[in-house]
């Protein structure tokens, strides 16, 4: 459901007052400014889905409306819109343009609320977007920082997805965040985007395998009794898959594989029902056997499964992304001892670009 929302008042109101009449902002040569008219009827345009409803909320014909956002494009030289029949759809330029709209006029509209001593209508969102990849009782255990009390007064939109769509999500600023299991790889710099990245390492944590009591008591213990074992894994494009699949070699077992998974949390219903050993990160194993009635049958010392947060550089950052990060690390180095020290505070660009 859509918020209820009005056009920043400042600009909204000065718009109205204009008419058409065009205000553009002073430029000089040292400075290369953007017309924040043209931006607005861009930024309402884009939420409203068509210049028609656009033009009854910024009370103007539609042909001021058209021409300011040609104009715009003009300006920046790209294209912003595509129109599908009736309705527009954003361009990957035009995406971008939205995100940072978007952070522009929200800003704008808090500042007139403060001049005016009046609350902002409703908490700041934190968009984050977690890679499928991921089990989800881990996801919880490192966002939901946001949402005890005491911690920043955001409201939390989760995106579950690929990480190659979150990753160009984040991109054109429509995510904050992107929690992964593998870092954004530095080639992506040269696939047109001009953000840079960053990726943080939140920190790792040991695999463990967990199966029902009479799986555990059959297979669990040491390597030697997983030779044979039914086992259920996540997929072959997973960090996990790949490190469990080395421990195997390595211990010189050969399980029998029952069935694979994309999604963690119906791996763990297949074994809570009995279909196999399955692994999960140690520092759930916990939340796990609680939830899924299953017992530890082995942890695997050296499988380990790293997380990280990927960030694009921004004008305006989101404090809320701070604290995710922070409060992760925090918390997988509880669980993940020696592997932790190197996590904390490291952040490493993934892009060349400066």
């Amino acid at each position: 459901m859509r918020h209820k929302w009005s056009p920043p008042e400042i600009l909204a109101s000065d718009a109205r007052g204009h008419g058409e009449t065009e205000v553009p902002l002073q430029s000089t040569e040292s400075m290369d400014w953007l017309n924040y008219h043209h931006l607005l009827y861009f930024w309402v345009t884009a939420r409203e889905g068509s210049i028609t409803r656009a033009s009854q909320r910024l009370d103007l014909a539609q042909p001021t409306v058209s021409g300011q956002i040609q104009a715009l494009e003009k300006r920046i030289g790209e294209q912003l819109f595509l129109r599908q029949g009736r309705k527009l759809t954003l361009t990957e330029t035009g995406r971008m343009v939205f995100g940072y709209a978007e952070q522009i006029f929200t800003i704008g509209q808090e500042l007139y609320d403060a001049l005016q001593n009046q609350a902002p209508e409703g908490p700041p969102v934190v968009n984050i977007g977690i890679s499928d990849a991921l089990p989800k009782l881990a996801v919880c255990k490192l966002v939901e920082i946001l949402l005890k009390d005491g911690g920043p007064k955001q409201r939390l939109t989760c995106r579950e997805g690929k990480t190659e769509d979150l990753l160009h999500s984040l991109e054109s600023f429509e995510l904050d965040l992107v929690l992964s299991d593998s870092p954004m790889p530095s080639a992506r710099n040269g696939n047109g985007s001009s953000a840079r990245a960053f990726n943080h390492l939140l920190g790792e944590s040991k695999l463990v395998l967990f199966g029902n009591d009479e799986l555990v008591g059959r297979h669990g213990g040491s390597a030697e009794k997983l030779d044979g074992a039914p086992m259920l894994l996540p997929t072959e494009n997973t960090v996990a898959r790949r490190e469990l699949d080395a421990w195997f070699d390595r211990a010189g077992v050969t399980p029998h594989l029952v069935a694979e998974f994309e999604d963690s949390a119906m791996l763990k219903t297949f074994g809570e029902r009995g279909y196999g050993l399955f692994p999960a990160p140690e520092f759930v194993a916990e939340d796990v056997c609680d939830r899924y009635s299953v017992k530890p049958a082995l942890v695997l010392d050296d499988a380990r499964e790293q997380l990280y947060g990927i960030t694009v550089e921004r004008k305006i950052r989101n404090p809320a992304v701070q604290s995710v990060i922070d409060g992760a690390r925090a918390r997988l180095a509880q669980h993940s001892g020696a592997g932790s020290d190197s996590a904390s505070g490291s952040s490493v660009s993934a892009s060349t670009a400066e």
